[in-house]
């Protein structure tokens, strides 16, 4: 609830100069992304975004919903476009896909896929009006292609929230996650 909270609060600033939106969820792979994406669409319009695997780099395409619309008791509206991309990382090694039982043919094909989608998915930042970083918070977010993402949000002057994944595991670390990047708003959320 705190993260829809703080959607809410954060994408309604936004609205008072814009229109129309593009949302962007960024971040390693199995973060939670299309997670979070399928969590929003279902609550919102009934339907799922995104497929979503243990396997990483399950979403290797940009995903698009549009015209998300929340409601709030009292009658006001948010209208967005939501954009599920593939995890951003800073190697994809097709060896990696046949220790989790994907056959070499479909490993080399999934690992060229998820770094076409990599590539596209850093296109897209210059697309966003706002990016929600989703982050495992039973990982060290001290990670390089964090704070790639960070720093490319930081770059462009993209508004950011931090959804820090997975907070209902004995491993996730909020505070942690807080620490590395005291500079945004930092939300627990179990998608």
């Amino acid at each position: 609830m705190a993260f829809f909270t703080t959607f809410k609060r954060f994408f309604g600033r936004l609205f008072r100069s814009k229109d129309d939106l593009k949302l962007g969820l960024y971040g390693p792979p199995n973060g939670g992304k299309s997670t979070l994406a399928n969590r929003i669409c279902t609550d919102w319009l009934g339907e799922e975004m995104s497929s979503v695997s243990n396997v990483p780099h399950e979403t290797r395409e940009i995903n698009i919903k549009e015209n998300i619309i929340i409601k709030n008791k009292k009658g006001k509206q948010l209208s967005f476009n939501l954009v599920d991309t593939p995890g951003i990382a800073t190697k994809i090694d097709y060896e990696d896909f046949i220790k989790k039982g994907i056959n070499e043919p479909n490993a080399k094909k999934r690992a060229k896929e998820a770094t076409k989608g990599v590539i596209e998915s850093i296109k897209w930042l210059d697309q966003m009006d706002s990016v929600v970083v989703v982050l495992d918070a039973t990982i060290d977010p001290y990670s390089q292609v964090n704070i790639t993402i960070i720093g490319n949000l930081a770059a462009r002057n993209i508004p950011v929230v931090i959804a820090a994944n997975k907070v209902d595991l004995k491993k996730a670390d909020l505070e942690r996650v807080k620490a590395a990047f005291p500079q945004y708003e930092v939300v627990g959320i179990s998608a």
